[in-house]
């Protein structure tokens, strides 16, 4: 859980017993020794959520929020690799925690912090802005084929990206993106806008211009995710992706898993080789 979360927990404790007709004093004394539990959980997670400390990146009149994790046990004289995830539709705004809640775990995880110890980078999306260069929230349909202006988020993003990548203990070799749902078409957006960029990309529940593979399917390993039943965002359009970025050249793996629907996410985080498989490639020279 977030920061905000623990709040809320608590509030919504509290309203819950009043709607209820419950007298919170009278059972305080019974669930005493949970709701200790209940709270330092909450607390401990949200010390772990605060080593992404928060940032935000200013070009011009626009800002960016966002967290960054360091890697453990940081050297300022190595590089390390870079990992930027691209949230969904759900967590945009600008609290600067939300963007946390699915993914933010994964790179915590101690198994994780060590074998594949780098930077992780979480933006987070405007309220009313997309990753995508959409103009209104409509996921499930084919993109045009045209390359438009990117969103102000997103493009706040390269710009960001562009300088933190420059870094003296960035590995520029092994810089990494991945993203779910709205991420997952964000994703593929930042392959054609930098396909220079990245070493490989994971993009889950996805969409994106298939004519536009062109510029990066030779050049970046994909790994595509997506749920069979998903009716948020097709699986199709994951096919679609994939069938292109053969078509141009490359070979994408992906996977699709039977009976889910668009949280895919969980099931892609929940892949031994999830991490591993990212970590095992450099940008082609």
């Amino acid at each position: 859980m977030l920061e905000t979360q623990k709040i809320i927990s608590a509030e919504n404790f509290l309203r819950g017993c009043t709607i209820l007709g419950i007298n919170y004093k009278s059972i305080k004394m019974k669930y005493l020794p949970i709701l200790t539990i209940f709270f330092i959980y909450n607390t401990l997670n949200a010390q772990d959520f605060n080593l992404y400390e928060k940032e935000t990146f200013v070009f011009e009149n626009d800002t960016l929020y966002y967290r960054i994790l360091k890697p453990s046990n940081f050297d300022p004289n190595k590089k390390y690799p870079v990992h930027l995830f691209l949230h969904g539709s759900g967590e945009r705004g600008k609290d600067n925690v939300s963007q946390l809640i699915h993914g933010g775990e994964l790179f915590l995880k101690k198994e994780n912090r060590e074998k594949y110890n780098s930077w992780v980078i979480f933006p987070q999306c405007s309220k009313n802005d997309r990753w995508p260069s959409l103009s209104a929230d409509k996921w499930n349909v084919t993109f045009s084929n045209e390359i438009k202006k990117p969103n102000k988020s997103l493009g706040l993003v390269i710009k960001l990206m562009d300088t933190f990548i420059e870094r003296e203990d960035v590995d520029k070799q092994k810089v990494y993106i991945s993203g779910l749902s709205m991420g997952g078409m964000g994703t593929y957006e930042m392959l054609y806008r930098r396909p220079n960029m990245f070493a490989a990309a994971t993009p889950i529940c996805g969409n994106g211009i298939t004519q536009l593979t062109k510029t990066y399917a030779q050049k970046i390993p994909v790994w595509i995710f997506h749920g069979s039943n998903d009716n948020v965002v097709s699986p199709k359009h994951s096919f679609n992706m994939a069938k292109a970025i053969i078509a141009s050249g490359g070979s994408p793996k992906m996977t699709l898993y039977e009976n889910v629907e668009h949280d895919s996410w969980n099931n892609a985080f929940e892949e031994k080789d999830f991490l591993k498989w990212i970590h095992s490639n450099s940008k082609k020279q």
